[in-house]
């Protein structure tokens, strides 16, 4: 797959407030074509029968980053930033991560057979995409109705796949079918993924990495000359995950959903709104020998959501777009008690009790093509973020050991005196344009300011102990985190260029694509005390609290494409390569900030030959030694993999064939965190770096019919 950058995104890091003027200024740049949204997205993937499992592979091809967690629930990382700094939606909707350690992040709740389309917007996406972001977009669509041109409801299409790998003993299984006629469609695609502990370049076993996971999906869709409804409903059951870089593992995720989407013409303009619930019932606790424990953690969420959409077209060239949003989000988050144990009882543990976040948002974004030259793209959002939480309780008020006092109970007292209500008005303004010179250079500018609000957990996760305080956190540090209400929202202003020269010939191209972006109130943490859960000093680690600083991330990423040869015989060659480097630090003291991955370089050579798609590439990922001290984020070693890969494609039948570490190299993840599993095995051995995983020899298979 070819994956071009057009546009990234966007933003003056001057823009520190804005003001009347400003934005009249802006609005006097009304915008790019219809064809702006393609110009921005940096990777763009459209469905192929073979894509099964979980969708983090897909992405990656696009240039997004992980950080490590269970097998199907990594962490999108884009220009160092993680999380929910990235707007995921999935048919242009929100879900939020329902867990102290986001185990059910966005991603998790799809698959990629699912996966019709997939765009990632690197830097910061234009309004129209997605507010409460600061680090970009990714957007999966899984809703693309099929119709025929006869009144007879017939078979459509369909599929099945299934893959194997050797590392994990992986099995993966997907369907899909689709029948329809011409006013009625209805499709399924489901997916089953079933894996051991996988393997690291030594031969040893990387604990507590086992899952198991599977997603459904049915969509039924009606049209007639002028309009459409699209509903779809959602099953989603992880009974097991490991998460090998927390305290806890989850034992359950249960969830449904459901999407409609209505879309209809209304003079020369067009109208979409749709609808979104989402319930999800989330357990941690213990579930292997890998990493043995006994406690609960249970979790109950609901998002509802609704979204209004006009396009209106000034214009041939000059488009409008006009939204209204509402997203709504419910959480209860308890501890049950442990019968017998004077720590964790006689009460449940209120962490989160009747947590609530509400956005209403509106946006106006204007495209235009000034001429077939130069686009521009400008918009402005405006966002209210309200949170509020109910009163919490530890599990007792009993005084600790040899009289300590009770951390917790002290706590929530003041946690539940505090005014927990909070408020934010958030702006976002973006400004895109792309000029091509000619054929050959092409130009493209972003600027944009971006606002994400605190969620949940950072705001109101109050316990004290080093219990309580390790169950928070999604960074895999094997630290202890505690919230703060008062956070602000963090505000982002990004600048970023991006310089395509292609060759006259077509043969070869080259993309430059330098950035930055200064985040003010950036959610960082300080530190506010130790811990040690063992009898050991390699056990220590730091209690850590949200706080608002001033950071810095900046970098660029390099792309170059060229066509080697054309043969008849020897089929055709291609060479791909990329470089990336990203900068990560706090404003003033340069401290470097958590997980930056390190440069990394990669080269494919690609061969098209008949029916056959080969790929032999190496990666290189550079030293790691810029690290979050407060964190205890370890060094990693630079290191360099080679995978081959070859896949056969006949008319209703692929076979692939890969081979992932070809020699079996070992590596430490650089944004993999620690291994809590491997330090609760062996208490001396301190908080080590999580394993990559060794070679692993791959098989797919997919039926189209």
């Amino acid at each position: 797959m070819s994956i071009e950058i057009k546009l990234e995104a966007l933003f003056m890091p001057f823009f520190y407030r804005i003001s009347p003027l400003t934005l009249a200024i802006l609005f006097s740049f009304p915008a790019a074509a219809d064809n702006i949204e393609v110009i921005e997205v940096r990777g763009e993937n459209h469905k192929h029968s073979e894509d099964i499992g979980a969708v983090d592979r897909l992405l990656r091809e696009q240039g997004v980053d992980f950080s490590s967690a269970g097998g199907v629930s990594a962490l999108p990382v884009m220009r160092g930033l993680m999380g929910d700094r990235i707007k995921v939606l999935i048919d242009g909707t929100d879900i939020t991560a329902s867990c102290a350690n986001q185990m059910n992040p966005p991603l998790s709740y799809v698959s990629a057979n699912q996966v019709q389309t997939a765009q990632v917007v690197a830097g910061v996406a234009p309004v129209s995409m997605g507010g409460d972001n600061i680090a970009g977009v990714i957007r999966l669509n899984t809703i693309a109705p099929e119709f025929t041109d006869s009144s007879q409801l017939s078979w459509r299409s369909g599929g099945i796949s299934a893959e194997y790998r050797s590392n994990s003993d992986a099995q993966v299984y997907a369907a899909d079918a689709r029948i329809a006629n011409d006013w009625l469609s209805f499709s399924y695609s489901g997916s089953f993924e079933d894996a051991k502990s996988y393997e690291d370049g030594n031969g040893e076993r990387v604990l507590d990495t086992l899952y198991r996971a599977e997603n459904h999906a049915i969509t039924a869709a009606v049209k007639d000359d002028e309009q459409q409804l699209a509903v779809k409903l959602t099953y989603q059951a992880i009974p097991f995950q490991g998460y090998p870089n927390q305290y806890m593992d989850m034992t359950n995720n249960e969830s449904f959903g459901a999407t409609a989407i209505y879309q209809t013409a209304m003079g020369n303009s067009d109208f979409s709104a749709q609808i979104h619930w989402q319930h999800v019932q989330h357990q941690m606790g213990f579930f292997t020998d890998e990493k043995p424990g006994m406690m609960p953690m249970d979790t109950e969420a609901d998002d509802y959501s609704y979204q209004l959409r006009w396009e209106i077209p000034l214009a041939s060239d000059h488009q409008l777009r006009v939204g209204h949003e509402f997203f709504d989000y419910r959480l209860e988050d308890w501890w049950p008690a442990v019968n017998g144990s004077a720590m964790m009882g006689p009460n449940d543990y209120i962490n989160i009790s009747d947590g609530k976040r509400q956005r209403i948002t509106g946006y106006l974004e204007s495209e235009r093509a000034w001429s077939s030259q130069w686009l521009t793209s400008t918009g402005i959002r405006v966002e209210r973020v309200q949170t509020n939480a109910g009163e919490v309780q530890p599990y007792n008020r009993m005084p600790g050991m040899m009289g300590m006092p009770n951390l917790d109970a002290a706590a929530a007292d003041d946690f539940n005196n505090a005014n927990r209500k909070q408020s934010d008005i958030l702006i976002d303004v973006s400004l895109l344009t792309t000029y091509a010179f000619n054929d050959q250079h092409t130009l493209s500018i972003g600027m944009a300011r971006k606002n994400r609000a605190p969620n949940l957990y950072e705001r109101y996760s109050w316990g004290r102990s080093p219990m309580a305080t390790t169950m928070i956190g999604w960074y895999g540090d094997g630290n202890g985190y505690v919230g703060r209400i008062d956070l602000e929202p963090e505000t982002a202003h990004t600048f970023s260029l991006s310089y395509r020269f292609l060759a006259e010939n077509g043969l070869w191209d080259i993309e430059l694509a330098p950035y930055y972006t200064r985040v003010s109130d950036y959610i960082d943490a300080e530190v506010i005390g130790e811990i040690n859960r063992s009898n050991e000093p390699a056990g220590e680690r730091n209690v850590l609290q949200f706080t608002n600083v001033d950071a810095n991330l900046y970098g660029f990423d390099a792309y170059a494409n060229a066509r080697v040869m054309e043969s008849g015989r020897f089929g055709d060659w291609f060479m791909q390569g990329k470089l990336s480097l990203t900068e990560g630090e706090r404003h003033r003291s340069n401290e470097a900030l958590y997980q930056i991955k390190p440069i990394t370089a990669s080269f494919s050579l690609l061969q098209q030959w008949q029916n056959f798609e080969n790929t032999l590439s190496y990666e290189w990922v550079g030293e790691k030694d810029d690290v979050d001290t407060r964190r205890l984020e370890n060094t990693t070693a630079s290191y360099g993999l080679v995978n081959l890969s070859s896949r056969w494609r006949g008319d209703n039948i692929s076979v692939g064939l890969s081979v992932l570490n070809l020699f079996d190299k070992y590596y430490e993840e650089p944004l993999g965190g620690v291994s809590i599993a491997e330090f609760k095995a062996n208490n001396a051995a301190g908080f080590r770096q999580l394993a990559g995983a060794g070679r692993s020899v791959n098989l797919a298979v997919s039926y189209v019919f």
